[in-house]
């Protein structure tokens, strides 16, 4: 709960704050209103990603919702990924790319959930990626399973933090995640959806170099 209430606070009291000044006289001054409302609006989706986020993770961890195992292809789900934040990606000047032509691949797991980890591990690259830096999705065929890698060449990550990664909330570096707009709450929900597909995810990192997250799915026999 105080984690919660910590990261709520930010966004209302800008609201506030925003509000505030507009009534105080800005509201009267066309130029200052709109950008004060489109502020206020930012505030408002950071608030709506972090309950939705909320959301996720309390269904996920009491089992209120159920994994529907259905047959697809991930390179296309993957595809399709990609281009919903290609328009993100080009405003942080990261290129996010499949690192070469794949078939389809058939798996047996719930599309929209595994769409989410892949929504969360690219936005995460985007966000920490080096300017002009690429981020890269790969699939290696294991027999039974379909290994799925997200890599990128940003800033990475020190030993020390790979291990609370997953951890609900917890942060590498408080000023320049929040900085970011992350809710702390990203890995934690792409952690709980890959162990409920009784798979694990993997992580390897280099400060400097950049940070490799893998898991596997089963393929459609």
């Amino acid at each position: 709960l105080g984690n919660v209430s910590h990261e709520l606070k930010t966004p209302i009291f800008n609201i506030q704050g925003y509000i505030l000044t507009l009534l105080e006289g800005a509201l009267e001054d066309k130029e200052i209103n709109r950008k004060y409302l489109l502020r206020t609006e930012k505030s408002v989706e950071r608030m709506i990603s972090i309950v939705e986020d909320l959301e996720s993770i309390s269904h996920l961890e009491t089992n209120v919702e159920k994994i529907k195992f259905e047959q697809f292809d991930v390179v296309a789900t993957c595809g399709a990924v990609l281009d919903a934040l290609e328009d993100k990606a080009k405003k942080n000047a990261v290129s996010i790319i499949f690192d070469k032509e794949y078939a389809p691949i058939f798996v047996q797991a719930d599309e929209q959930k595994i769409s989410q980890v892949l929504t969360n591990l690219l936005v995460n690259s985007i966000k920490y990626g080096n300017q002009n830096g690429i981020s890269k999705v790969r699939f290696f065929d294991m027999n039974d399973v379909v290994l799925v890698e997200v890599s990128d060449d940003g800033i990475g990550i020190q030993e020390p933090h790979l291990a609370r990664l997953c951890e609900r909330f917890y942060r590498v570096d408080d000023s320049r995640s929040r900085e970011k707009g992350g809710t702390g709450l990203g890995l934690s929900i792409v952690k709980h959806i890959i162990e409920s597909h009784q798979q694990t995810l993997n992580i390897r990192s280099t400060v400097g170099v950049g940070s490799t997250f893998s898991f596997t799915l089963k393929k459609e026999e």
